[in-house]
């Protein structure tokens, strides 16, 4: 799947992963639309999720539109995705909060766009969807 030029706000999950990066939207069989797409989770994991029924629960469409962002339910992710995956769901939601989802994205769009083919690579493993190369990114630009 090659990167759009821009990326689209309901691809963006409550908790700030980027779901056209993720490998269950990247996927071609029993693709997701995503965790605000247009048809509701079909995995019972993302239909219980916290982040997500929280910030629906409470009238958000993004966990850092919350007064109490980062809660502890966010910085037990952040967490495991810096470890795992050099990414900071808590730094993007402040860059979020700060400049606006569409600097955000922008942002997204350049972290995961493959630079051998323009593909989307896949934030959980690295792998470009397009060409199959191996993508890496540093935690906080370095």
């Amino acid at each position: 799947m090659k990167m759009p030029s821009s990326l689209h706000r309901q691809l963006l999950a409550p908790c700030g992963v980027n779901c056209a990066a993720c490998m269950a939207y990247l996927r071609k069989k029993n693709h997701c639309q995503g965790c605000l797409g247009p048809v509701p989770p079909a995995r019972k994991s993302c239909q219980n999720c916290l982040r997500r029924n929280c910030a629906a629960e409470k009238g958000h469409a993004w966990c850092f539109e919350c007064e109490d962002f980062p809660c502890k339910h966010i910085k037990t992710l952040d967490k495991s995705y810096r470890r795992r995956y050099h990414i900071s769901l808590i730094e993007d939601g402040h860059l979020a909060a700060k400049q606006g989802v569409s600097a955000l994205l922008d942002t997204h769009g350049a972290r995961y766009r493959c630079p051998a083919c323009g593909g989307i690579a896949c934030q959980h493993d690295g792998i470009c969807s397009e060409c199959g190369e191996k993508v890496t990114w540093e935690l906080d630009g370095k």
